[in-house]
């Protein structure tokens, strides 16, 4: 398989769980981009965040059309996190791979639990 259509594979897959299940495109994008395209642990965490706008802002197009954004509060959500990504990437150049992917892995565990017991 090319690696074109890799890419446009793991974006494909990564969308739509992104407009089904509002997850954030990394749970999927960052373990695909690992195994399948060999990039380092700290690429596939940059580019998984250089594509979050535009899949963000289709899916919330369609949402907002159909009444379902609460703008108030994702204006408050956005101011805060955008000022923790800017701390999370300067963070994320300190680290290393192993470190790295040692709490993208506890961060999916958890979410994972609590996600079931809820």
């Amino acid at each position: 398989m090319s690696e074109k259509v890799k890419l446009l594979f793991i974006g494909l897959s990564a969308g739509i769980l992104s407009g089904l299940l509002g997850v954030g495109g990394g749970i999927i994008l960052v373990p695909a981009m690992t195994h399948f395209l060999n990039l380092t642990q700290h690429k596939a965490h940059a580019t998984s965040l250089a594509i979050i706008v535009p899949t963000a802002l289709i899916s919330s197009i369609i949402y907002g059309l159909h009444g379902n954004i609460q703008l108030r509060e994702a204006v408050y959500l956005a101011i805060g996190s955008s000022a923790g990504a800017m701390l999370g990437a300067k963070l994320m150049t300190k680290i290393s791979a192993n470190q790295l992917k040692l709490v993208f892995g506890l961060l999916l565990i958890t979410i994972g639990i609590r996600m079931v017991m809820l």
